[in-house]
């Protein structure tokens, strides 16, 4: 489970009654029958799994409405702490998510007679019907299991894969050796309590989004981090998007919840992932700073397969750890390449750190190089383009060999001491020779060769195979080129395409420190895909650090499958 810190034993005069969780840092929820019969200005509540923490005094500010009997609805109260406590609130999950094809295991986290510090069960819904539009049967996952009995009422029942809370225990059965009980699952909950309905995400956001964007918010609370939640709303959401509460947010945890439960839709995987993004730009030091990103790349490698035109030879890997991770390799249909690519690099965020720095890498032959994948669709269900989500770049399949990789290190070695990404600019009517332009992107100051023209234009193709071969450690163009076509010239004065993409390009990353730019350009494709007509909207990225590969093959791919397998 995520976390159990938010799991809460309920006392009474120093007695324990039962358990309860807390669900904003001032507000435990638990059922009304565990705080009724005690004097309601003896009520403590104690997080078991904060060793050494103090009883913190709590008073009930909301009830269901229950009348006293067994199986009288509204069996909910909701109790508030004298104090805020440095305690992570559960995490609930969608409506209905503890239904499935298959019986999904619930975990109850509740304080029977000699387990005072707290003891699980194990349970799973027998079916998702609603007992008297109030109740879900549980029963015991395993025959010999931990039954339930007094003291896990007012338990959370969670998701055992997730940690997130589908419901609140609010009775055994009470027969000798019968292992069921009863849940009031979160809907019915919000029913008796308005304010919980907030807390609850929609069903439209995936379980990784959520707990990635959760874990990520919690980590900027921890550290303090100083933001603005509106302009950080306001910065990710779509033009569908409602606009934030009048009274604003009080905090980064308001409005990762308002993100998580007020938005739906085919467009709320993407608002949620630009959101998450930018609070994870919360933790980079500033561009003013030298230090790097600590990227965990996923490495996606095309070829040609040697199969036929139509065929692709695929190969994804994860670094992390110090290590690479292959997971997968095919030859793949090029009708089918994005969505196997899609899956693969799903597949492959299993085997990154939590929280580290991601960034999806193309490794591509030089032919393919201004291939548009940061415009893929991000997922089966998401049409945001991949770019959008992820720190995207490519690299010149050629540019693997062992000899450019230890050249390139040395640049790298080098650019970490810069302030900024300095543009070489090739434009659109130079006349620099390509021998020329190999010895400027040689010197110790050269970061950026920036074109004026995408890399199939006749006249610059040169130029461009020079940059790869020099190395040029980045190399930045525009797909789109100038206006005036690939095969002649415009003279590159205003009103060219070309010129302003660099004019543009020249103003954003002057101060952008090399290692950062994969994620100023992210920055970039989400305000290109927002905005019609934008510079930047076929920005392609070409960023080679061999640092952040830590390949035991030395940067050669090491397929799987033969070509043509």
């Amino acid at each position: 489970m995520r976390s159990a810190e938010w799991h809460a034993r309920i006392e009474c005069a120093g007695q324990v009654v039962g358990a309860g969780f807390l669900v904003t840092p001032r507000k435990v929820l638990t059922c009304a029958h565990v705080v009724h019969e005690g004097p309601a200005d003896a009520l403590t509540v104690t997080f078991t799994e904060r060793p050494g923490s103090a009883p913190v005094p709590a008073r009930i500010v909301a009830d269901g409405g229950w009348a006293g009997g067994t199986t009288d609805l509204g069996d909910l109260a909701v109790l508030e702490l004298a104090h805020e406590v440095p305690v992570e609130p559960a995490a609930l999950a969608p409506v209905g998510a503890a239904h499935g094809r298959q019986p999904r295991k619930l975990v109850v986290y509740g304080f029977p007679v000699g387990f005072d510090e707290g003891t699980l069960a194990e349970y799973r819904i027998t079916a998702p019907q609603l007992l008297r539009r109030e109740w879900i049967q549980l029963e015991a996952w395993a025959p010999d299991g931990q039954p339930l009995a007094p003291g896990f009422s007012g338990a959370a029942v969670t998701l055992v894969d997730t940690g997130e809370v589908v419901g609140m225990v609010t009775a055994a059965a009470g027969a000798q050796g019968v292992r069921n009980g009863r849940m009031m699952p979160t809907e019915v909950m919000a029913r008796y309590w308005p304010d919980l309905t907030g807390l609850v995400p929609t069903s439209d956001h995936r379980t990784a989004d959520r707990a990635r964007l959760r874990d990520l918010v919690e980590r900027a609370v921890r550290a303090g981090l100083d933001c603005d939640p509106v302009r950080l709303y306001r910065a990710a959401a779509g033009p569908f998007d409602p606009e934030p509460p009048e009274e604003g947010f009080d905090s980064l945890r308001s409005a990762a919840l308002f993100v998580l439960c007020e938005i739906d839709g085919e467009d709320a995987a993407g608002t949620v992932a630009r959101f998450t993004a930018h609070v994870e730009a919360l933790f980079h030091t500033p561009v003013e700073t030298s230090a790097a990103p600590d990227w965990s790349p996923i490495l996606v490698d095309l070829q040609h397969s040697g199969a036929g035109d139509g065929q692709v030879l695929v190969e994804v890997s994860a670094y992390s750890g110090g290590r690479r991770h292959p997971v997968g390799s095919d030859t793949v249909p090029r009708a089918r390449l994005s969505a196997y690519v899609q899956d693969r690099i799903e597949a492959a965020f299993r085997h990154l750190t939590p929280g580290s720095d991601e960034l999806i890498a193309f490794a591509l032959p030089r032919d393919w190089i201004d291939l548009p994948v940061d415009r893929w669709a991000s997922a089966p269900d998401d049409d945001t383009p991949l770019g959008c989500v992820y720190p995207l770049v490519v690299t010149d399949q050629a540019r693997r060999r062992a000899g450019t990789r230890h050249q390139l290190t040395r640049v790298w070695n080098r650019l970490d001491s810069l302030p900024g990404a300095r543009v070489h600019r090739v434009e659109c009517g130079g006349a620099e020779e390509p021998a020329r332009l190999r010895v400027r992107l040689r010197k110790p100051d050269a970061c950026l060769a920036g074109f004026a023209t995408a890399p199939a234009a006749a006249h610059t193709r040169a130029h461009f195979d020079t940059s790869l071969t020099a190395p040029a450690p980045v190399v930045v163009w525009s797909r789109g080129g100038c206006d005036n076509g690939p095969e002649e010239p415009c003279a590159g004065g205003d009103g060219c395409a070309g010129k302003t993409f660099l004019d543009e390009l020249d103003a954003v990353v002057s101060g952008v420190p090399p290692a950062e730019l994969p994620r100023r350009v992210l920055a970039l494709r989400e305000e290109a895909d927002a905005e019609d007509g934008h510079w930047a909207r076929d920005i392609q990225l070409l960023w080679d650090d061999p640092r952040v590969f830590t390949d035991p093959h030395g940067g050669t791919p090491a397929h799987a499958r033969s070509p043509v397998a």
